[in-house]
């Protein structure tokens, strides 16, 4: 991500009306205005199939969003764009956000992959309705998935491509492979 130069401090208020009128995406930090950065076609195509997967399988009260609706992480303080989000909550009426998720998907990318294991997760895990958190990589076919379990621990499972992929929070398997349609690795 790169920082907006022009525009780098504004207040949560400010940035939520804002960011919608600008034709790129801006995350929040802490009152910092960050531009995310473009993806590959690989990156938008493997979102798009994790996206239509669930859309396919999909019906209220659970809705899926992609790339253009971010999460309310911390009230006033980051606003994050998850490349797939669902929310099955009532409470998510918001136009411009989700703030209640029981699934959240980060396709990595090398410029994005620490924070999105990193800080991002760490900061997703503060949803009391999260339920599970998914990494897809683009280099080369391969899923992580962490789940919330009952006790409250984040526990790791691991998908290669031949491998089926249980989404509880939403129900949903998914082969891996079906996520890597059309993906060519070099």
């Amino acid at each position: 991500m790169v920082a907006l130069p022009d525009r780098l401090l504004m207040s949560a208020a400010e940035y939520l009306n804002w960011e919608p009128t600008q034709e790129e995406r801006y995350e929040y930090w802490d009152g910092k205005v960050v531009a995310t950065t473009g993806g590959t076609r690989n990156h938008n195509r493997i979102t798009f199939n994790f996206f239509k997967l669930l859309d396919d399988r999909l019906n209220l009260p659970y809705e899926i969003y992609i790339l253009s609706v971010k999460v309310q992480v911390e009230p006033g303080q980051k606003y994050f764009y998850p490349d797939v989000v669902v929310t099955c909550d009532d409470r998510d009426n918001d136009p411009q956000l989700v703030q209640f998720p029981c699934l959240i998907v980060e396709v990595l990318s090398p410029s994005t992959e620490s924070l999105d294991r990193g800080t991002k997760f760490a900061k997703y895990r503060q949803f009391l309705t999260l339920q599970e958190y998914v990494l897809v990589q683009v280099e080369q076919p391969g899923v992580e998935m962490f789940r919330r379990n009952q006790q409250g621990q984040w526990v790791l499972s691991e998908y290669g491509l031949g491998d089926t992929l249980l989404l509880e929070s939403v129900g949903v398997e998914i082969a891996i492979g079906d996520l890597y349609r059309q993906i060519q690795f070099s």
